[in-house]
């Protein structure tokens, strides 16, 4: 019976885990390289270019990056008020 409970609990670790890495993986980018929606409207054209590739790439829309890029542009567009 511990020997079941002991192999199952290893397994579900192992599980996770490599479920963790796979979804790091996935979303190519770290919140270390995520830049602020303020670096972005101090940077416009940076902003322009990540939308850009966020935009092409439907699988990054949800990152940081392409959160923040597209903000910045918001607000830019919108004259900042």
């Amino acid at each position: 019976m511990k020997k079941s409970v002991v192999t199952s609990m290893s397994i579900l670790a192992l599980a996770l885990a490599g479920l963790a890495m796979f979804n790091s993986s996935i979303a190519g980018e770290t919140n270390e390289d995520a830049k602020s929606v303020a670096w972005f409207v101090a940077n416009i054209q940076e902003a322009r270019q990540q939308n850009r590739v966020c935009y092409n790439t439907p699988d990054l829309q949800s990152t940081p990056n392409c959160v923040n890029a597209l903000h910045a542009l918001e607000i830019s567009f919108k004259g900042g008020n």
